[in-house]
């Protein structure tokens, strides 16, 4: 069983560092922050299959729905609410196991049951996260983190 683990848990550092090199090649050329998210989202959300993945901007006191992948999302988030507008608040990448034990979680969808969401810095401030949901508990782990960080370290 832990080598089943190690094996699963390899394959996905495997797919995340092919994935990072693709967004590399996408984006050193391209400077339109809209196009580059859209992109992004597109890879991630191809590559793992997730039920929900995408950008919320940061414009004036609100999080607005930017480019993603996945059904209908929530259009505008408050700073400091649900996980998004916690991540955005915190400026820290939030790692949510069970949405429903997350206070204050907005249900833009029933399905979602785990989600994270990590900020996209630029000049210091949040300028937006990304925000990718899963239809299962527990997806992601210190392995999506790390990589997704470095992903938005790119825009």
């Amino acid at each position: 069983m832990a080598e089943e683990l190690q094996i699963s848990q390899g394959g996905k550092d495997e797919k995340y560092a092919l994935l990072y090199k693709q967004i590399v090649a996408l984006v050193e050329n391209e400077d339109d922050a809209i196009a580059n998210m859209a992109n992004v989202a597109a890879m991630i959300h191809t590559t793992f299959g997730f039920w929900w993945t995408g950008f919320y901007r940061v414009i004036d006191s609100e999080l607005i729905l930017g480019p993603f992948q996945g059904p209908l999302a929530c259009s505008r988030i408050a700073y400091g609410r649900g996980v998004c507008g916690t991540a955005w608040k915190e400026a820290m990448t939030q790692v949510v196991p069970d949405v429903e034990k997350f206070p204050g979680h907005i249900a833009c969808s029933s399905a979602s049951k785990s989600e994270i969401v990590v900020p996209v810095i630029k000049n210091g401030e949040v300028a937006a996260v990304l925000d990718i949901d899963s239809e299962h508990l527990a997806t992601f782990d210190a392995t999506d983190k790390l990589w997704l960080e470095r992903i938005v370290g790119l825009l």
